[in-house]
């Protein structure tokens, strides 16, 4: 074969990894209903995305109070790991000490489903849920608000450094999106207006 130029095709090997399922189906989603909670504290939710710097990338990690869509907690680092997505959680947890049974929602990355990052959940008596396979909209709050932070803050925005993110990022959630950006699914209130309204 190789002294005629020959190359054997061959499919590519995938060993599936029953522990992974297994692991996933102890968890499950507790929020296939999708209904709104009652109340805050009930059920949060996270999600992280990158965000681009030159040609580095930056990882911003955030979660949300479902019922009102304020985003309680967030973090923005380098790396894409557990450490990072347990900075906001951390963040979240300080904020607003939620009661024992809220519920986590978020999708099926490493940096949610990690033992380590299981534990801290467990520590502060938090149920996980996770998304359905393939199913992205089962997390559909994160990825619109990643969505809208990123059309209306980041894009055609020259950002230098990672300071600079940092500092822009924390105005636009600290100043504008809980206090300001009106919602059509609460009313046409801000998170922070929606909560005040509804205590």
């Amino acid at each position: 074969m190789r002294k005629n130029g020959l190359k054997a095709r061959v499919n590519r090997v995938y060993v599936k990894n029953p522990k992974v399922h297994r692991f996933f189906k102890r968890i499950g989603n507790l929020r296939l209903d999708q209904d709104r909670p009652e109340s805050i504290n009930q059920v949060w939710a996270g999600d992280l995305t990158y965000i681009k710097i030159g040609k580095r990338f930056q990882y911003l990690a955030a979660v949300m109070d479902v019922h009102s869509r304020r985003l309680i907690g967030w973090s923005i680092g380098s790396r894409k790991n557990v450490k990072l997505t347990e900075r906001a959680l951390m963040h979240a947890i300080r904020k607003r000490h939620p009661p024992k049974g809220l519920i986590f929602h978020s999708d099926r990355g490493i940096e949610y489903c990690a033992y380590k990052y299981h534990d801290t959940l467990n520590r502060h008596e938090i149920l996980p849920s996770v998304n359905r396979p393939g199913c992205c909209q089962d997390n559909a709050h994160m990825e619109s608000f990643f969505h809208t932070l990123k059309g209306e803050l980041i894009r055609n925005r020259d950002i230098k450094t990672a300071c600079e993110l940092k500092y822009l990022v924390k105005g636009y959630i600290t100043h504008f999106y809980n206090k300001k950006r009106l919602h059509s699914a609460l009313n046409y209130c801000s998170p922070l207006e929606f909560e005040q309204l509804v205590r």
